[in-house]
Order: structure tokens, then C-alpha cells, then sequence
């Protein structure tokens, strides 16, 4: 090949010049050239020239080749300007190619801010050095922060969440496109004039998707009361789900004596029922929530907790058991015990040790002692039962379906939990018809003995109309949980030290 033509195609990207020579020089590769011969136009009046006053020479890193560095050393022409009254004279600049005042080429200056985009400062730094392209974590950090922010038009549709820059401290406020998914813009913090300000300085939003903040919602009303806001679906049935948990410990009595699970019995269940009696005599007298939970020295959640129960035996609750290493052995266990009483738990032990067990005897001991190794079945704590419950039932297994219809009949009120769940599962499809169907849904809760789905039902009722806009409008507030979960693997890597400026600005890069 032809000795112009491959370096034509090596640094095709230097084409604009005229390549003179190539030097080798070991750890690097030396590349001369000059300018072309032509007119210039001065950078003050436009005019043309190409009058050459002289030569200015201006070194310039270029993209590696074969793992060397590449330095570029460019013969730059100094012009006169014809213009009388303008600068005398004035340098040429390629564009495309050199930029003024940079030392590295356009086309590396585009690899490093790629690099630094995803990477940041010290990761990023660290990557170059292995591509050849010597930078120092703060002049990464500076080209991270050259990099110009997108700008586009205020979107229709938005979504708008917070995520924490300091957990417990210090929040920031995120603002997508809810439609594209594209970042608009980052705020310092979650206010509710910070976020009418912004969006009184970007008219043209007519929804705005939100999660259950107060604070969002008092903001947007402020600013564009015409705008309709939009609840997230996700919020909304995973406030469900935690009601419905409640409910279920509040029955564990009744769906326990299906399965023959041990209630607890000591004096922490004695002090829970001591309390149930204390708090309701109290309310019987006439006595607030909030003088209860003074007088009896507890949190007004708590005396909260207990006044929805309108019996002692829902406080009760079942053991909080966790997989063990010993359940896949609790047949063999059981029935070895069955045959004989007082084997020791050394010999069954050793027993299970043979069949694959990897745990320890401290750990079987204590599964014993709990009875789980008698019981006809494993042990199902009341978040398992609820997460059976809250799962869609074609994603059950056949067995978890049987034991879920037993225990869902194991009273009335677990019946009546399971329809409304189910019920509430068929609104998040957005349809138009959602509206009444909702106000059918509430209705049927109410008239059941389900009093933590009436506090659930009683949030739904405060931002009624942004639960209705969620469940007839195809937007979600999903793609902003994304973009916070991107944040967080940002703030990850940049192992918290980094200050709102550069977050954001990372943030928009996207």
C-alpha cells in the first residue's frame, strides 16, 4: 500500500491538514503537518485572507494508534486582516479538527467525554491511561462538565420524584419527559416552591405523574391548577399490599389453626394483650387517640394499630420464622422423631450432615425447640401468606394455590380480603370506565370488617382525583423510578462525594 494512503487511512481524521511526515519515536507516535494553503476568514469582521504574517506551532494529542500515544504538531499561519480598523492580525482555526485553546484533537476530546460521561472523574482517568490518553482526574471531571446539556422544548406530560442525596437529610427533585423518558432538569431539593417555581418557568405542562407527596401535589395545584395530575400506579398497589399484610397478621389466629402453627404465647404476647385492653378501655371513656398514646406512654401509631382491632386476638401473631437450611430435611426429621421420641439431636444430626445438610447444630437445635421440626407442613409466616395472596394466580404454583384457597377460607374476613384485592388488581389496566368501578370497589371495602383497608380506602378518597386520572390514563410515573434508580448507581460510583452540580449533571447527560 501506498505510504500518503495509509497514513490517509490511519488519520483520516487529520484530513482537514496536510500531513507532512510521520515519526516514529518508541512510546509515541509524532505526527507532522501544516495548514492548506487558502484563505481564512478573521474571527472579528469575517473578512477574508491570505496574507501570511507568519507561523504559530501548536502541539495537540490525537487518538491512539496501536496502543502508543499520538502527538500532533501543526504549522498554524498567523494572517493579516484586510479590514482597515479591525485586528491586525489573527491565527487560523480548523474547525472540526483543532479547537481554540484545546490540546487535544476534536475527534479525542469526543472519545474522552464518552468515556468520562459514563466513568467520571477517577474511573475514568484510570480507563484512559489504559487507552493510551494521559488525564488527570480533574481535567476529566472538566471535561465531563464541557459536555453541553440537552435543551429541548417543555414536554406535555412529565414526571416528577424525589431521590435522596443524603438519606434522612437531603433530598433532590428529578423532572422527566413522562412520554420519551428524556431528563429535563434536576432540582436541589423537594420543596414545593422550588418545584412551582420551576414549573411557572416552563409553561405548556398539562400533566404532571406524580407519587402520593403532599408536597408535589400542593406545588402543582399552586402553579398550574389546570393541570391534571396523575398518581402512580405502582404507589398505589403497593399501599394495598401493605394494608393487606396488616390485615392478614390481624387474622393469624384464624388462618394459623389451618395449618397448626404456634401463635405466640409468653409475656410479650401477656403485654400486647394488656395493652389492647388498657387503649380500648381507655377510647370507651371517651378518651382521644393522641391522650391515650400520652397517658400510656406508647406512639400514637401504636395506639392506632390497637384501636383498629376490635378484638384482643388480632394482636396476636405468628412466629416470624425464615427459611432454615434444615426445612428440606423436615420430613426425614419428623419421622425419625416419630419412630423414636428421644433421639438425640446429635444422631439426627449427624443424619441429615450424611444427606447434603451444611448448617450447624446450634441451627438445628433451635428449629426443634420451635416445634417446626413436628409440624405437619413448613412453617408460612404472614408476609409469605400475603405475598400468595397479592400474586397474580397464574403465576402460582398448583400446590400454592390449593393452600391459598384453604387459608383465604379459613374466615370470613380473609375471604373478603382476597375478592377485594383482586378486585383492586383488575383497576390498574387504565380504562375509562375505572372511575365508577373504583367508587363500587370503595363501597364494597366499607361495608366489610377490613379496618385497614378503610384507612387504605381513606388515602385513596384524599387524592381522589389523581387516582382517577391513574387508573383511565395510559401515563405512569414508572420511567421516573427508573431514572432514580439510574441516579443511584450514579451516586454509587461516585461513591457519594459528588456535589449537586456534577450529580445533575451527570443526571441530564443520562
Amino acid at each position: 500500500m501506498d505510504v500518503d494512503v495509509l497514513v490517509r487511512t490511519v488519520f483520516s481524521g487529520l484530513s482537514p491538514l496536510v500531513v507532512e511526515d510521520v515519526a516514529d519515536e518508541g512510546a509515541r507516535i509524532v505526527v507532522w503537518a501544516r495548514t492548506p494553503q487558502g484563505t481564512a476568514d478573521c474571527p472579528v469582521c469575517g473578512a477574508s485572507s491570505g496574507r501570511v504574517h507568519g507561523f504559530h506551532p501548536r502541539t495537540v494529542a490525537d487518538v491512539p494508534v496501536d496502543g502508543r500515544k499520538v502527538v500532533v504538531r501543526v504549522r498554524v499561519r498567523r494572517l493579516v486582516c484586510p479590514t482597515r480598523g479591525c485586528q491586525q492580525t489573527f491565527r487560523e482555526q480548523m474547525p472540526g479538527v483543532l479547537e481554540r485553546y484545546q490540546r487535544r484533537t476534536a475527534r479525542l476530546s469526543r472519545h474522552v467525554a464518552a468515556v468520562v460521561k459514563e466513568l467520571a472523574g477517577r474511573a475514568g482517568a484510570r480507563l484512559l491511561a489504559v487507552l493510551a490518553v494521559g488525564l488527570s482526574r480533574h481535567t476529566a471531571l472538566r471535561a465531563l462538565l464541557r459536555i453541553p446539556l440537552p435543551t429541548g422544548r417543555t414536554p406535555r406530560v412529565i414526571g416528577v420524584d424525589d431521590f435522596a442525596l443524603r438519606r434522612r437529610h437531603r433530598y433532590a427533585t428529578v423532572v422527566i419527559d413522562a412520554q420519551t423518558h428524556e431528563r429535563i432538569d434536576v432540582l436541589p431539593d423537594r420543596t414545593a416552591d422550588t418545584l412551582q417555581a420551576w414549573l411557572r418557568g416552563h409553561p405548556g405542562v398539562e400533566v404532571v405523574c406524580r407519587d402520593g407527596s403532599a408536597t408535589y401535589a400542593e406545588a402543582i395545584r399552586r402553579a398550574l391548577p389546570d393541570a391534571v395530575q396523575v398518581a402512580d400506579r405502582w404507589h398505589l398497589w403497593q399501599n394495598l399490599c401493605e394494608a393487606a399484610l396488616s390485615e392478614v397478621k390481624a387474622h393469624s389466629t384464624c388462618w394459623a389453626a389451618v395449618l397448626d402453627a404456634p401463635i405466640y404465647d409468653g409475656p410479650r404476647a401477656r403485654t400486647t394483650l394488656d395493652r389492647w385492653h388498657q387503649v380500648h378501655s381507655l377510647l370507651n371513656q371517651g378518651v382521644g387517640l393522641l391522650e391515650c398514646a400520652r397517658r400510656l406512654q406508647l406512639a400514637l401509631n401504636t395506639v392506632k394499630r390497637y384501636a383498629r382491632a376490635d378484638r384482643p386476638e388480632r394482636m396476636l401473631r405468628v412466629p416470624k420464622y425464615r427459611a432454615s437450611l434444615v426445612d428440606p430435611y423436615r420430613e426425614h426429621l419428623r419421622k425419625r422423631r416419630t419412630e423414636d421420641p428421644a433421639a438425640p439431636a446429635a444422631h439426627l444430626f449427624e443424619q441429615i450432615k450424611a444427606l447434603g445438610y451444611t448448617g450447624c447444630l446450634n441451627l438445628l437445635h433451635k428449629y426443634i425447640n420451635q416445634g417446626r421440626a413436628d409440624a405437619d407442613r413448613s412453617h408460612i409466616c404472614p408476609r409469605r401468606l400475603a405475598r400468595m395472596l397479592l400474586t397474580r394466580p397464574d403465576n402460582l404454583k398448583p400446590e400454592h394455590r390449593d393452600l391459598l384457597a384453604r387459608l383465604t377460607a379459613a374466615c370470613p374476613e380473609m375471604t373478603q380480603l382476597a375478592d377485594v384485592v383482586e378486585g383492586f388488581a383488575e383497576l390498574l389496566t387504565p380504562h375509562a370506565g375505572n372511575v365508577d368501578r373504583l367508587s363500587h370497589w370503595i363501597n364494597g371495602v366499607r361495608a366489610v370488617d377490613l379496618p385497614h383497608l378503610h384507612a387504605f380506602t381513606r388515602g385513596l378518597e384524599r387524592d381522589r382525583d389523581a387516582v382517577n386520572a391513574a387508573l383511565t390514563l395510559p401515563y405512569s410515573n414508572g420511567p421516573t423510578e427508573g431514572v432514580n434508580t439510574k441516579t443511584k448507581r450514579i451516586a454509587r460510583q461516585m461513591h457519594g462525594r459528588a456535589a449537586f452540580t456534577l450529580l445533575r449533571h451527570r443526571i441530564l447527560l443520562g
